[in-house]
Formats: C-alpha cells, sequence, structure tokens
C-alpha cells in the first residue's frame, strides 16, 4: 500500500469506522481515538496490507482496539458513575429512534457489534465474520438474538407511540 492509497483509505472509510465505534461506545472522543489508533496501525503496517484488503483491516482493527479500551473501561472506576441525579422525572417519550438506541445498549457487546455493522453499517455476514473473527453461523446467530431481544424490548409498537 502507497501513500495515495492510504490517503484514498481515509477518505473512504473514516466516517463508516467512527460511525461503528460511536455507535458502539457512546463517546465521541474515544471513538475519535480508536479511528485515529486504527489509521496509525494502518500506516505503520502499509507495506503488508493490501489496497483491496483496508477496509476489512481498518474495520477489524477498531473493532479489536475498541474492545481493548472497552476491557480497560470495566476494570477502572469513575466518581461519576456514583453520582445521584438531582431530577428524575417520570414522563414519556414516543422518540423511537431513542428507544431503539436505549435498547442497543442493553445488547450484550458482540451482539450489538454485530447487529450495527449489519443494520446500520450494511456488511454482509461474510465481512462481519471476517471483521469479529466469527463465523457466519455464530454471525447469524447473534444477530438473530439481538433482534429478538430487541422486539421484545420495544414490544408492541401500541405502547410505544
Amino acid at each position: 500500500m502507497n501513500v495515495k492509497e492510504y490517503n484514498q483509505s481515509v477518505d473512504l472509510y473514516s466516517d463508516n469506522v467512527f460511525r461503528f465505534i460511536l455507535k458502539n461506545i457512546k463517546d465521541e472522543e474515544r471513538a475519535r481515538d480508536i479511528v485515529q489508533d486504527s489509521y496509525e496501525k494502518l500506516w505503520r503496517n502499509a507495506e503488508n496490507v493490501n489496497a483491496d484488503k483496508v477496509k476489512s483491516y481498518l474495520f477489524t482493527t477498531a473493532y479489536h482496539t475498541m474492545i481493548d479500551v472497552l476491557r480497560k473501561d470495566k476494570r477502572q472506576t469513575y466518581m461519576e458513575d456514583y453520582r445521584i441525579p438531582e431530577d428524575t422525572h417520570n414522563e414519556q417519550y414516543s422518540d423511537l429512534a431513542e428507544i431503539l438506541n436505549v435498547a442497543v445498549k442493553q445488547l450484550p457487546d458482540i451482539q450489538r457489534t454485530v447487529i450495527l455493522l449489519r443494520d446500520y453499517e450494511g456488511y454482509s455476514y461474510k465481512e462481519i465474520g471476517e471483521v469479529t473473527s466469527l463465523s457466519e453461523a455464530q454471525v447469524k446467530v447473534y444477530i438473530y438474538r439481538a433482534r429478538v431481544f430487541l422486539k421484545n424490548y420495544i414490544g408492541k409498537m401500541d405502547l410505544v407511540i
């Protein structure tokens, strides 16, 4: 991979990688850091990466970097986690996107990852398997389980609206 191909990969894939990571971790700064780390790893390993496979390499690298960040965060405790909100309310929301985002947050990490790659980014089962190091069958099972959970979580549409 040469400099031109590297720059082209930045133009083509950086927004998609950022959206994918942001949907998983919900923190823009960390998502930017993960994307930057992924491109840094690509730059360091550019001579070994085929330009045709750069998209898969970037998503795989970003995914594994995100997993490392999440594992590190599980071991740390932040003081914000212990704050009790002063103002609480019991108002109902009718914003389906917000309800869906809350439901997606409650999925296990691997299910959230595969459902976001499939339904938000439009990847095939095979591509998702390459990114996550899972077989196609495992990907299909995780997507099915995630969709069942989301369906049960949201429930009947009459109750949401």
